[in-house]
């Protein structure tokens, strides 16, 4: 818009009314209705109207609130706190979940079972990106609990802890893998 010297104007985007009485390339002086003298751009100031002309239509008013509105955020449904901390994944490494034909094996056969189910769980777990599993282990005497954190310890990016007391009580592990995106 093309304003000169002695044009009445006001500013846009604030309560300015005045005259022009300077201009310099963009930066136009306006001298307030209060006797400041003030700068401006040129697409900070729009002509003054004349008593009772309207210089601005509601739907010149309405597009610039459009405009400058903040747009509403999308709704994403929140996975409830139970939901969002519940483990994917649990393995039960008790024998008799693992194998009918316990009867007359040892104790290191057992033990072996119970971690060689533990490995190939956790290599699944890793391939298929499931971030959470819960390895149910039993009190005992905490000969597997000892070799599962030993077996736990071997892997990068991988943090244990006690699995939910009030769930489990204290005969599992819960094992969460930190992936990289």
């Amino acid at each position: 818009m093309k304003f000169k010297v002695g044009d009445k104007v006001e500013a846009i985007d604030d309560i300015v009314r005045g005259e022009i009485v300077g201009i310099q390339g963009k930066e136009i002086t306006v001298e307030s209705t209060e006797g400041f003298l003030l700068k401006f751009v040129t697409e900070e100031l729009m002509p003054s109207p004349e008593d009772g002309e309207i210089a601005v239509s509601n739907y010149e008013v309405a597009q610039i609130k459009a405009e400058k509105e903040i747009p509403k955020r999308r709704y994403r449904p929140v996975a409830k706190p139970k939901e969002r901390n519940a483990p994917k994944m649990e393995v039960d490494l008790h024998i008799e979940k693992l194998t009918r034909a316990s009867k007359g094996m040892s104790n290191f056969e057992i033990l072996n079972l119970q971690m060689d189910t533990a490995k190939r769980q956790m290599e699944f777990a890793i391939r298929k990106r499931i971030q959470k599993v819960v390895f149910i282990h039993g009190v005992g005497e905490g000969v597997l609990k000892e070799e599962l954190y030993f077996l736990f310890r071997r892997y990068e990016n991988v943090k244990f802890y006690d699995a939910d007391y009030q769930k489990y009580g204290s005969g599992a592990t819960e094992v969460y893998f930190l992936q990289n995106k």
